[in-house]
């Protein structure tokens, strides 16, 4: 009876009742309407398929792949009804059949819908992964060959204690010289930030011995990931061992991403682009695990076929939060190395190295971009907290004995807490802080005390700012009872209860983050502020007034009135996406009480590595809720890798 009853449903009637079970959104069941107008005769299948690819943006897949394994998770979750699979009748050669028959769908962009394989997009999507995939390519194929022995001197200087060990910081720097991109991976700790700055040391003093000199533009997805970049790199121009007029040449300033490509207030376009390109010649984007594939075809759309592109980031930590996994698509085998022959010679002749030994001897020698990839692989900050690069290697490895043993080793720096929901435990910890990192309390007492004189408050923000940093509450979800914004509202009581806090929305010390772009502040999605008491002359009189603190990425102190801020949330807590950029001292993560399909091995490790000297994990339920995340991958449906390949 009930077979009949759903087999009798019109497409129409299988959208609503897929989107009433959150199985599709408003947005999928309009996009399936509006083709239904273009094309009255298109099939139920094909209308249902086209909405289930436009949900899949939501889960960060750029298109419904037919023959991969994780079709039914991408279609139905991991606990569909039963009843509620029927709604879409056949099996995926059926759907396939239909879709190369349908005249909403074509394999060249000219239909709303694009069948390439297996793989089903929406037309936009499959414009940019193409775009991107030809721009990489071309940019591939752009040489900029400089003489063996020229480069040989120059990286001898840059790296005077490479010995005979291989040095992948300058193995990095040679592999980027030679090319219109390079690709620079390596977890926390590794250098890439060391390696950037003698890369731009190298390229700039090459070209300034040919009486040229670089347009370098250094630029970062969020204006943490800027602010952190623009504080490192300035630190390490300074000691870099060439010319002084080289050094000058270098600049310091890290920008976002809109910022560098310049956003056009309530546009999704940018000033930016292939008719008015970005006037640089070298262009360095940082914390590259971030950007989505529609801020990369951005990017590379606003490049001129002349700009070197450098990429740096962690492979392994969690894609974009919106559609697509560019850097992990883009080196995906960057740990095997897959170095041909060629590329071989140029590091031995370049370098002195050999790499041979990542020449995989049972596959084929990597493509193209394989060669301009390099991933750091020695951890220079695991000495100074061991056990937080060691449970970070065991989290990414999937290993749980050493995620465990590195737990029970490393009780300095790493510690599990067991906790209750109905106790205040994580409140006390927080406002308390542990170890010799202190918590809220001391924060608040600082902000309670302010200077006496308004040229001294900029200095006192950034002091706080910074304090904030030392501590950071983190959770994988953002709604439910562990999510961050209960978290927020359980401390913010639990502050009003020890009387750090007033009942209102807006007081002395509440930590504030953007959750939109606002071009006219100036400030980005992401950004962090610090609500305090600024002194400022009204009426004649000195006053004290609630300003918020932002820190831009050059180091200045941006005061913002609380009512021009209507995107902003509490931050106490934070999602482990947010946090991406940011680095604490004292990194809290909270897991629920059950193993939840947003907690994978990626958040876990982006988690870990948050952390520069303690990490802490506030387990609600028991210690098999941290064990299946860490065997839980991310997987995002994408056809980039392929096409570069």
């Amino acid at each position: 009876m009930q077979t009949d009853l759903f087999s009798a449903l019109t497409w129409e009637d299988a959208l609503l009742l897929l989107r009433d079970n959150n199985l599709l959104r408003d947005l999928d069941v309009a996009i399936a309407r509006f083709l239904n107008q273009q094309c009255p005769q298109a099939s139920y299948e094909v209308l249902l398929l086209a909405a289930f690819t436009s949900n899949q943006q939501a889960s960060g897949h750029l298109c419904l792949d037919l023959k991969n394994r994780e079709l039914a998770t991408q279609l139905w979750g991991t606990s569909p009804p039963p009843e509620l699979v029927t709604l879409l009748p056949g099996k995926p050669d059926d759907w396939l059949h239909d879709l190369q028959q349908s005249p909403l769908v074509s394999q060249n962009g000219s239909t709303p819908l694009v069948l390439d394989g297996s793989r089903l997009y929406l037309r936009r999507n499959w414009a940019r992964e193409v775009s991107v995939a030809e721009a990489i390519s071309q940019r591939l194929a752009t040489v900029s060959p400089l003489p063996a022995e020229r480069l040989r001197d120059a990286l001898a200087r840059l790296f005077p204690n490479a010995g005979d060990q291989t040095d992948w910081q300058q193995v990095a720097c040679a592999l980027a010289s030679r090319s219109g991109i390079g690709i620079i991976t390596g977890g926390p700790g590794t250098g890439k930030t060391t390696t950037v700055v003698r890369l731009l040391g190298l390229l700039q003093s090459l070209a300034m011995a040919d009486n040229q000199r670089l347009r370098i533009r250094l630029a970062a997805p969020t204006g943490k990931a800027a602010a952190r970049l623009t504080e490192s790199i300035g630190e390490q121009v300074q000691q870099l061992d060439v010319d002084v007029a080289v050094r000058d040449a270098i600049p310091t300033d890290v920008t976002t991403l809109h910022r560098l490509l310049g956003t056009r207030p309530d546009s999704r376009h940018f000033r930016h682009h292939a008719d008015n390109p970005l006037h640089a010649d070298l262009v360095v984007v940082d914390e590259a695990s971030m950007i989505d594939m529609d801020m990369m075809a951005s990017l590379l759309e606003a490049l001129s076929p002349h700009t070197r592109l450098i990429l740096l980031g962690d492979k392994d930590q969690l894609a974009s939060v919106e559609a697509g996994a560019v850097m992990g698509d883009l080196c995906r085998h960057a740990h095997q190395g897959r170095y041909q022959q060629s590329t071989i010679d140029f590091v031995k002749d370049t370098c002195g190295a050999d790499i041979s030994d990542h020449q995989e001897t049972d596959q084929a020698p990597g493509n193209a971009l394989a060669q301009q990839t390099a991933m750091l692989r020695t951890n220079w900050r695991s000495k100074d907290s061991p056990g937080i690069g060691e449970l970070a290697r065991a989290v990414n490895e999937e290993n749980l004995p050493l995620v465990r043993k590195a737990f029970q080793h490393y009780g300095d720096s790493l510690h599990r807490h067991p906790l209750r929901s109905d106790d205040r435990q994580l409140e006390n910890l927080l406002l308390n802080g542990s170890g010799n990192q202190e918590g809220l309390r001391a924060l608040f007492q600082a902000v309670a005390t302010p200077p006496s004189e308004r040229q001294d408050f900029d200095a006192w923000a950034a002091a706080l700012l910074k304090q904030l940093t030392h501590q950071q509450l983190l959770s994988g979800l953002r709604s439910g009872p562990f999510g961050v914004e209960q978290l927020n509202q359980r401390i913010t009581r639990h502050l009003q209860q020890q009387d750090l806090a007033p009942e209102r929305e807006w007081y002395p010390g509440r930590p504030v983050m953007m959750t939109r772009n606002d071009y006219q502040l100036g400030l980005m999605n992401g950004d962090v502020g610090l609500t305090l008491p600024l002194l400022e002359e009204k009426h004649g009189k000195t006053e004290r007034l609630l300003r918020v603190a932002f820190q831009l990425p050059d180091g200045r102190i941006k005061w913002v009135l609380p009512s021009r801020l209507d995107g902003v949330e509490t931050v106490y807590a934070m999602t482990v996406h947010k946090s991406q950029g940011s680095e604490f001292r004292h990194t809290l993560l909270v897991l629920p009480d059950a193993p939840h399909p947003l907690l994978t091995r990626e958040l876990i490790y982006t988690a870990v590595t948050r952390a520069r000297d303690r990490f802490t994990l506030l387990e609600f339920g028991k210690p098999a809720v941290l064990d299946s995340a860490v065997k839980k991958r991310t997987w995002r449906a994408s056809g980039l890798a392929e096409r570069l390949s």
